[in-house]
């Protein structure tokens, strides 16, 4: 073969190998835009917004697969059903929605059958929004409306996924929310605060919310929370409604108690313990006994001085019931008396607090020494918070002063006749220019007396000012951070917040809530108007 030959192989192939680079390389597949469309609905069968209806079974066709999420977080029925109908696909992906019916449908009734968010593509989750397919057993689909807000009681954030209800009005009782499921029923889902009820008929109504944790439609005061207008309303209407939820006050109820020691039970409760006392007997035998809250929890801590019995009976001044507890040999730890204070840097806020392990029964002021640096004796006064198992001390706060608390023996004894052993704890405040002065002036308060808070983003009280006719509070020498200002009318004039009470059908006292946070910064003077 020639040279010539051989070089112009080489050069052929050379070209051909770039040629077909070049073509690989503009014929590769990109994979196109991402799908940001929702699925589409072709047809439905029987069609949507149907009268007569009279069909056990509803097919829904969409142009591309679905997939259903959060079905029993996102669907409302209403009317409610006893019995949920079987909704495909369940887990996997179709083009066909099939609703089946497990109940018998009620004549002349619309239904609304509402997915909310649930209903989205297969491959990149898009959305097919608020879908609802609408039918009636009657001639015509019911077409009146009723529309509001929510709000939740002492909070300046609504709570989410409120079902908002109505009852025949002529039927209803204040029983009825414990036992009957509504008429009519829908949701304010995610982050809304609006809601909105549909193909509703003409009458009168009575309207209520729950904040429901088993989603059930039925109002547990243990758990849900509740909110309710005193009056029916008649439809039509173009009244928009406003409706506050809150946690209901309860008679006192406790359940079983559990041993945690040798001289101390848990008992979990709810309701009322303002006025509650508590008995525990061995058979005809009276034993001492007292009780304290268990922090964070919806329980009381039961003391009492262990002793031998193979049972005891525990009762209370506010219900018939009664337990039985058989105290366990194998508990021998028994709870004994710490005393424990704050250390470090006290800010002019904050309170200087004395914490107990046990119940403390008594204070001898006498036995607590409270000096400044220069060993000179500070005014204080103390605060026995029994529930709490907290002694409180009040004083005067000055700059950048450092303090020593002293508490000799037996300045506290508990309720088991225990005493303190000499305890010593140092505080300290800082200077003046660390912190920052928040003064509020306050238009169209609307009655006195009224609680002024500064809370935190979690909605903690950092400090709080009682006003009977002021409308300018000045707030000093506040930590630099960030706070929400919350304004409570306070109608009973008990020195507190109060909530509502269902079963006396009260509402709550009335909060209201600047909405734009206020930031306080150290070294400055801050002031602030509020229209309310």
């Amino acid at each position: 073969m020639s040279k010539f030959r051989l070089y112009f192989i080489s050069i052929s192939l050379v070209f051909i190998t770039i040629l077909f680079a070049n073509c690989a390389k503009r014929g590769s597949i990109s994979g196109g835009p991402k799908d940001t469309l929702p699925p589409v609905l072709i047809h439905s069968f029987p069609k949507n917004y149907s009268t007569n209806f009279d069909k056990q079974e509803i097919k829904i066709h969409f142009d591309e697969y679905i997939k259903v999420n959060k079905l029993n977080q996102y669907l409302i029925i209403s009317p409610p059903m006893e019995n949920m109908p079987d909704i495909t696909p369940m887990g996997i992906a179709k083009k066909v929605l099939t609703i089946r019916f497990r109940d018998s449908l009620s004549p002349n009734t619309t239904y609304n059958i509402n997915f909310g968010d649930a209903i989205a593509d297969n491959n990149e989750n898009n959305i097919f929004q608020q879908f609802k397919y609408v039918f009636s057993t009657g001639d015509y689909i019911d077409s009146l409306q009723l529309r509001g807000n929510i709000s939740t009681a002492h909070q300046l954030k609504a709570d989410n996924f409120v079902n908002v209800m109505l009852y025949e009005a002529s039927s209803f009782n204040d029983s009825t929310v414990f036992k009957q499921k509504p008429l009519y029923v829908t949701n304010t889902l995610d982050s809304l605060t609006s809601f909105e009820l549909e193909n509703l008929k003409e009458g009168y109504y009575k309207i209520i919310a729950l904040k429901d944790k088993n989603n059930d439609y039925l109002y547990n005061p243990s758990t849900d929370k509740i909110a309710f207008l005193k009056d029916s309303i008649y439809l039509p209407t173009n009244q928009k409604i406003d409706l506050v939820l809150f946690n209901s006050t309860q008679d006192f109820k406790a359940t079983r108690p559990s041993q945690i020691s040798s001289n101390k039970w848990y008992l979990p409760y709810v309701g009322e313990i303002e006025d509650l006392e508590i008995k525990l007997q061995a058979k005809d035998l009276l034993l001492p006994s007292t009780y304290t809250l268990l922090p964070g929890k919806d329980s009381l801590q039961i003391w009492f001085a262990p002793k031998e019995f193979d049972s005891l009976q525990l009762s209370f001044n506010s219900t018939p019931e009664t337990f039985t507890l058989r105290p366990r040999a194998q508990l021998k730890e028994t709870d004994s008396l710490n005393i424990s204070a704050t250390n470090g840097t006290l800010h002019y806020n904050d309170i200087l607090q004395i914490s107990a392990t046990t119940p403390i029964l008594d204070i001898d002021k006498a036995k607590i020494l409270f000096t400044d640096r220069d060993s000179l004796d500070v005014d204080f006064e103390l605060t026995n918070n029994y529930l709490e198992q907290k002694i409180n001390v009040d004083f005067q706060k000055q700059e950048s002063m450092n303090y020593n608390l002293t508490l000799l023996p037996g300045a506290i004894t508990d309720f088991f006749g225990q005493q303190n052993d000499t305890l010593h704890y140092s505080q300290q405040t800082g200077p003046y220019k660390d912190y920052g002065n928040l003064t509020l002036h306050l238009n169209n308060v609307q009655s006195f007396p009224i609680i002024v808070d500064l809370v935190d983003e979690k909605n903690k009280v950092i400090v709080s000012k009682y006003s009977t006719e002021q409308t300018s509070l000045d707030f000093d020498l506040l930590t630099p951070n960030t706070y929400l200002i919350r304004v409570s009318y306070d109608t009973n004039k008990n020195g507190k917040w109060d909530t509502g009470n269902y079963f006396l059908q009260t509402e709550p006292e009335k909060s209201v809530y600047y909405p734009h946070p206020i930031s306080v910064r150290a070294n400055w003077d801050l002031v602030q108007s509020i229209d309310l």
